[in-house]
């Protein structure tokens, strides 16, 4: 008689990485198009996040999906997933 709850699904963004200047700390740029409602242009929107990077793997330019989870400090409370595409080295 007892039902389950579904096990909640952790919202996924995908960005990249412009800084890791900080320990465990890695601050993802994820860009999404969006409509504008009246005039109809596609315009760019971004916004940076702060994502745990338990070992400080991630540099800046790597692709990495990133996924929501509890807050572990004032801002951060996201943890990075998994990498998408690591920063092409010149």
């Amino acid at each position: 008689m007892s039902e389950q709850k579904p096990a909640k699904i952790a919202r996924a963004l995908t960005g990249t990485v412009v800084s890791d200047k900080m320990d465990k700390t890695v601050t993802v740029l994820v860009e999404r198009k969006v409509k504008h409602p009246l005039y109809g242009k596609i315009i760019r929107l971004s916004k940076k996040y702060h994502a745990h990077d338990a070992n400080n793997e991630y540099h800046p330019g790597d692709v990495v999906v990133i996924e929501e989870c509890r807050p572990i400090s004032r801002t951060k409370a996201w943890t990075v997933a998994r990498l998408v595409e690591r920063a092409q080295q010149v």
